[in-house]
């Protein structure tokens, strides 16, 4: 018999809720060239065969041994508790009996992702940024898919993209921006903001994404699950999701880039 898809609800007996590219312009006489764009070195394909898809994802996510992994992820880095309340250390301390559930619960498409906590912290700039916490629960789900991911598409990626990506950051952004400026006899580096990015990475444009390179479409659409959980604003109302990506969430930044790389 099927049945709808319902949220996950973990409630432990101390629980708090109770029991239970273009080619660079001509500089102007006398000017060295002020504009270098940065272009393919050793990419892949960007679109792989039908049989050079990846498969088995889900089963891949949904193993002990995975989730294990991204439990041990997402206790390192702390972090508050989602809409449900339940703290890292609380999931933590039940996830021998949490762990399989929720290997079940994913395998069997059972699983539904909690609603995300909105809570806005201050920029350095001046405003506020606002981040989106899952649940404990819900961030050990996205951290497994981001693990078995992961190694997937950061093969794609451009050489010259350093932001969220592992062994980069704005460091090694300001190295290579260097060595152009060293090498190519340039004087500008021109810094730009993608305004609310993560807030507008249009859903169906990601999922599409996604599918050139998965053939586990179950997988695809449990991310489709994730990207449409609705929003607890600090008020307490909610609010459904149409575009973007939670900051805050451990898969976040790896949706970005790959919707980001195009």
């Amino acid at each position: 018999m099927n049945s709808k898809p319902r949220q996950m609800s973990f409630d432990f007996d101390d629980s708090p809720q109770g029991a239970g590219a273009e080619e660079p312009r001509d500089a102007s006489p006398g000017e060295p060239e002020s504009v270098h764009t940065s272009r393919p070195r050793g990419r892949t394909a960007t679109r792989p065969a039908p049989e050079d898809r990846a498969t088995g994802l889900l089963e891949r996510s949904a193993s002990l041994e995975v989730l294990e992994e991204a439990l041990g992820k997402v206790a390192s880095n702390k972090g508050a508790p989602g809409p449900d309340r339940q703290s890292v250390e609380e999931v933590t301390a039940h996830a021998s009996r949490l762990l399989p559930q929720l290997s079940e619960a994913l395998l069997s498409g059972n699983y539904q992702p909690g609603d995300i906590r909105r809570c806005w912290i201050p920029k350095s700039s001046g405003g506020s940024r606002g981040l989106g916490i899952p649940n404990v629960v819900d961030r050990i789900v996205q951290e497994a898919v981001r693990q078995v991911l992961e190694p997937i598409f950061e093969a794609t990626f451009h050489p010259s993209s350093h932001g969220f990506r592992p062994g980069r950051s704005c460091h090694t952004a300001i190295a290579e921006a260097t060595s152009h400026l060293q090498q190519h006899g340039l004087r500008f580096v021109v810094d730009i903001d993608l305004k609310s990015f993560f807030d507008r990475v249009p859903h169906q444009r990601l999922l599409d994404r996604l599918q050139l390179w998965i053939a586990d479409l179950r997988l695809v659409r449990l991310i489709g699950k994730m990207l449409r959980a609705k929003v607890v604003f600090p008020d307490g109302t909610k609010t459904p999701v149409i575009e973007g990506v939670p900051q805050g969430g451990p898969l976040s930044p790896l949706l970005s880039n790959i919707v980001l790389d195009e």
